[in-house]
């Protein structure tokens, strides 16, 4: 950037027009200013912060330590209510930084830190062990209990405890085994360890509670290997990703043009990281290489076991018991927010319903939250975050709203324009113990399943930590959700009547039996079960990405079936009318621990194939009153106004018909075309196209020649001088473009629609006759083939370039205007588009193509307009601009000798060789002077002429350094 130049002068509007405009937009500033000063948050607070390193008992009692780094940040005025926040697993105390600051601006006291064996801290990771982690955060408490920042009463400190995810299990053990702790709000986090990793979702009978997302949480499950492997991973070497980096989408966002809320990152945070902690502070791997990594041998132990067998011992199922919350839930009566995640495939709405049942029932007072995000699908936003924190103020403090024991979540409808998901929030006044369970009646026969050897191929539901970054994506959330040919059993509602919002865990009864007729039938199945919705398209979708694995044992020999009830993954989403429910149920997913020996297994539908979908009535909360919209509003209103008078104006123009010029498609007069800074991409320009011309608008990069081109589609607007078609003054909006067939601006096609429909709807906005569309022409212009009957998103470049010049083509238009028509086309095709243009234009009509290619202007174009750095240089017929380069070429016997007499001329250059041609740059030499030199020479001259090529007429126009614009 240059410094020290005057600022330019900024012009004022002249016209009537362009006064109304600018008063137009001086209405939208000022509205827009009053919506920043409305919405302007206060200031934030003054932060203080405190590191320290704490040395704490390896275990109670212990005579070793292991040392914790520390964080506290202090509130402007003290002293204040504290809470500690946890981390996520993988990450330390610098992952929660944001969310502290803005709690201790919020006025609390908050302590975070890294846990053992993560960040700085030293010791080894014990997943939450009551003895270890649980109970350094007793010890933290201690800590707090002392300082007079912290409020207290009798020495009781007034302390919360919150954290996501390894945090928010953290919080939960330790309001279970601290009577200190006053609140807790643990966000995305597990109730049981062993049914989080190893999940089993078939039971004899439906779950017992009648909650909404109620688990079957029955023993001997499937391995969850992916993310059970990235836990591992985050604890073997350096910390390698988070918690979900980014905020989930929510009520009322504004959104940005790229479709994320503001001051957000929409769904999809984990893209950015492996959701489970966060690296800063992270200290690098050292010592000699342990497999082990920085986990306990106990930990280490059961992951191994786990791992090679896919199966856990008691031994296992005891340690994921005691480090899990479940544990002591039955002990936890302080209030308590539980934060769920709708896009979650680690840690389901089954884990926080199973929580919020077992503290209700100890007497515990509890709110809970389902929103948009999770594990793969992003952080607690802003207005979360700010619920949490009041909850916290108001249980420590009793300052502010009583939040209650209410239950809510939030319901993701359609994208919008921009891309961004719609939501809405849906309120009840308790977590409901009796759910609605609306039935549909799934179809279809029992159906044979095969295991492939190895388990591979495997199916495919998603990838965890990506799955919420591809669900906006129709092209890449298919190949999220693949099913191979044979390995799944599939069943089918009728289309619904009305629409039913899914709220929770579906159940369905299913019969599972071996194969009687293999040489070792198999005594158990381990099967995975999805609900897809299903559109009327044929498209289905695999919400959040929810596989529920179940294990059925005690499989008969002779081929008899068993019977269970699946409880399928909970879920939120609006299920269409119209649309379909396909349930299927598979034996193989790549996410899961899947035997590898080969197997069949029937499958079949039980209890009359119902499917029990839960349905949770509540109150749809708006998002406060709109001020910014209603604002917003009155200037667009004000903007509508001022533009209603200047299309006025512009209307006048549009009548603007010179009669002389009724037939001549296009006549361009003193066209200049000037941008802020003083750039000028058009000056001066005129040129004349009369009927049947095929005229190539030829140029370099930069010469003008897309500029001319949109002032003549209307597009933008010239700084000076006139555009005619037809006799008609060229504006933007002039009835007289509708005689034009354009391919200016790239294609605007609708990618969920074929290129076939997207003609058809294009031609139909027009509102002219079908039966003048041409369409048979121009597909077979198009030579898209049986392409055109798929979806546009499916198509390369060049199949768009192809579409986008059929479009153009529809009812074959008076004159036809194309932008490098031949961009993405192969030879045979452009070839056929040289015919195409040449035979269109024998009939009347008239064919302007920008180009820099210069062979295919020459071999298409009948005229050329050659411009260079906006101005026109040459225009006329391509032979005789060709012929205007000085160049002659000689057909001769003797072809050196020929070029060798011409070489010794004076002047003569450029001397080529070409068979029994000769070509040179006679430099005004007459080409008569040049045959007596040849004859001298004893060469006979057969003939002599001009040498017609475009390229040299171009270069001697616009200069060798045009090369390299």
């Amino acid at each position: 950037m240059k410094y020290g130049h005057s600022v330019p002068r900024i012009p004022l509007p002249r016209t009537r027009g362009a006064k109304l405009t600018a008063l137009a937009a001086v209405v939208v500033v000022l509205a827009a200013a009053a919506v920043v000063w409305t919405n302007g948050e206060p200031a934030p607070s003054a932060v203080r912060t405190q590191d320290a390193t704490l040395d704490l008992p390896e275990t109670p009692g212990s005579s070793e330590v292991v040392k914790i780094d520390t964080t506290t940040y202090l509130p402007e005025q003290t002293p204040a209510p504290a809470v500690l926040l946890a981390h996520g697993f993988g990450g330390d105390k610098n992952s929660v930084a944001t969310e502290a600051r803005e709690l201790a601006e919020k006025g609390f006291v908050v302590l975070t830190w890294s846990a053992r064996g993560f960040g700085r801290s030293t010791g080894k990771i014990a997943l939450n062990d009551p003895d270890r982690e649980v109970a350094d955060a007793r010890k933290l408490i201690d800590g707090l209990a002392g300082r007079p920042e912290v409020l207290s009463e009798n020495g009781d400190p007034k302390v919360a405890v919150s954290g996501a995810s390894y945090g928010g299990a953290l919080s939960l053990l330790l309001a279970g085994t601290d009577k200190r702790v006053d609140a807790i709000a643990p966000v995305i986090t597990y109730n049981d360890l062993a049914q989080g990793l190893f999940p089993n979702a078939a039971a004899q009978a439906a779950p017992s509670a009648a909650t909404p997302a109620a688990g079957a949480f029955t023993p001997d499950g499937v391995f969850k290997k992916s993310w059970a492997g990235i836990f591992f991973s985050a604890g073997s070497g350096a910390a390698q990703g988070g918690s979900p980096a980014n905020d989930a989408p929510e009520a009322g966002d504004e959104t940005s043009e790229s479709g994320a809320a503001q001051g957000t990152g929409a769904a999809g945070a984990a893209a950015q990281s492996l959701p489970l902690g966060g690296p800063n502070g992270q200290r690098p791997p050292s010592g000699p290489a342990d497999p082990c990594g920085r986990f306990t041998a106990d930990v280490c132990q059961a992951y191994t076991e786990l791992a090679t067998t896919g199966k856990a011992s008691r031994k296992t199922v005891d340690l994921l018991h005691r480090v899990s919350p479940a544990s002591v839930t039955d002990k936890i009566t302080v209030p308590t927010l539980l934060v769920q995640g709708e896009s979650d495939t680690l840690f389901g709405l089954d884990q926080s319903d199973a929580t919020a049942r077992q503290i209700t029932a100890a007497g515990g007072k509890v709110r809970t939250i389902w929103y948009t995000g999770g594990h793969d699908g992003g952080k607690p936003g802003q207005k979360l975050r700010a619920q949490i924190a009041d909850f916290l103020k108001f249980s420590l403090t009793g300052q502010g709203t009583d939040p209650g024991t209410g239950f809510s979540y939030d319901i993701q409808g359609t994208l919008r324009a921009n891309g961004a998901p719609s939501v809405r929030t849906v309120t009840a006044p308790a977590y409901p113990e009796v759910t609605e369970r609306r039935q549909f009646t799934l179809a279809g026969p029992a159906q044979s399943a095969v295991r492939p050897a190895g388990g591979n191929p495997a199916a495919v539901s998603g990838i965890p930590g990506l799955n919420g970054a591809v669900a906006g994506s129709s092209r890449l959330s298919g190949l999220f959700s693949l099913d191979p040919p044979g390995q799944a059993a599939q069943f089918a509602t009728p289309p619904l009547d009305a629409q039913t919002i899914a709220a929770g865990s579906s159940t369905v009864r299913l019969q599972v039996s071996a194969d009687p007729s293999a040489a070792a039938p198999q005594k158990e199945a381990v099967l995975f079960a999805k609900l897809y919705d299903v559109n009327s398209e044929g498209v289905r979708t695999l919400p959040a990405n929810a596989v529920a694995p179940f294990r059925v044992t005690g499989l008969p020999a002779d081929g008899s079936p068993v019977e269970v009830t699946v409880t399928l993954p909970g879920i939120v989403r609006p299920l269409e009318a119209g649309h379909t429910l396909r349930l299927v149920v598979g034996t193989t997913d790549q996410s899961f621990a899947t035997p590898v020996e080969p197997a069949v297994f029937r499958i079949g539908l039980a209890d009359g194939g119902r499917l029990g979908v839960p349905v949770v009535h509540g109150t749809s909360v708006g998002a406060g009153a709109p001020i910014a919209q209603l604002l917003g509003i009155a200037g667009t209103l004000l903007a509508g106004i001022a533009i209603t008078v200047i299309a006025a104006f512009r209307r006048r123009r549009a009548h603007d018909v010179d009669e002389s010029l009724a037939k001549t498609p296009l006549v361009i007069e003193g066209l200049r075309k000037a941008y802020a800074g003083g750039f000028v991409a058009v000056k001066d320009l005129s040129f004349r196209v009369e009927p049947g011309q095929v005229l190539g608008l030829l140029g370099p990069n930069g010469a003008g020649k897309t500029t001319t081109l949109r002032m003549l589609m209307g597009l933008i607007t010239p700084t000076a001088g006139t555009i005619r078609v037809f006799g008609h003054l060229i504006a933007p909006g002039a009835p007289v473009l509708s005689r034009i067939g354009s391919f200016v601006e790239g294609s605007g096609f609708l990618p969920h629609l074929s290129g076939k429909e997207n003609l058809e709807l294009y031609w139909a906005s027009t509102g002219r006759p079908k039966d003048k569309a041409h369409f048979a022409e121009a597909l077979e212009i198009a030579g898209l083939g049986d392409a055109v009957n798929r979806r546009v998103r499916t198509y390369s470049q060049g199949m768009r370039q192809r579409l986008a010049i059929a479009q153009a083509m529809l009812g074959l238009p008076e004159l036809m205007v194309l932008d490098e028509p031949t961009n993405g086309l192969d030879p045979p095709q452009i070839h056929q588009m040289r015919e195409v243009l040449q035979r269109y234009a024998a009939t009347g009509r008239t064919v302007v193509v920008s180009s820099h290619l210069l062979a295919e202007v020459e071999q298409t174009c009948t005229h050329v307009v050659v411009m260079h750095r906006g101005m026109l240089v040459a225009s006329g017929e391509v032979g005789e601009l060709a012929a205007s380069s000085g160049e002659a070429t000689f057909r001769v016997d003797k072809p050196a000798e020929a070029a060798e007499a011409l070489r010794k001329v004076g002047g003569v250059s450029g001397v080529d060789v070409d068979g029994e041609l000769v070509h040179a740059d006679l430099d005004g030499l007459a080409r008569a002077e040049a045959v007596a030199v040849l004859v001298r020479a004893g060469v006979a001259v057969e003939q002599a002429g001009p040498r017609r090529r475009l390229e040299d007429a171009f270069l001697q126009l616009v200069g060798e350094d045009s090369k390299g614009e």
